[in-house]
């Protein structure tokens, strides 16, 4: 005996589908049945800051960016990565988890995953009495 009942997963196949739609910024169909997301609308960066013994690392997904095309800047408490492709711009500003020494920042970028790498400052100066 056949059963022609819809099947019962359609329901929520479909109702997931239309909440990731909502998630990507997807605008909805366009001319053709086409459907297109908007720039930048993919949500926020994935940014995270480590902590080490003697450093703090910053670790940034930036997808499909030219090296040449991200600038990353600090004062010792936050770092802000910017960057941009033509589909994407990403400004992202994270405070780090201990106050770091900006002049020591080194970074690298391969496959799409930004890493910067900072000196802890010192938290206490020696100073010199003459």
């Amino acid at each position: 005996m056949r059963d022609d009942r819809e099947d019962p997963f359609d329901d929520i196949f479909r109702e997931i589908e239309r909440m990731m739609n909502d998630m990507v910024g997807t605008a909805g169909p366009q001319e053709g049945g086409i459907q297109q997301s908007g720039v930048g609308t993919a949500g926020p960066t994935h940014i995270d800051a480590y902590e080490d013994d003697d450093t703090i690392r910053v670790v940034a997904d930036l997808p499909g960016v030219a090296r040449e095309d991200i600038s990353v800047q600090s004062d010792g408490e936050y770092v802000t990565v910017r960057a941009e492709n033509e589909t994407r711009q990403y400004d992202e500003r994270i405070a780090l988890p201990a106050p770091v020494d900006p002049e020591s920042g080194s970074g690298t970028y391969n496959n799409g995953v930004l890493e910067v790498t900072f000196d802890r400052a010192r938290e206490t100066t020696d100073i010199d009495i003459e």
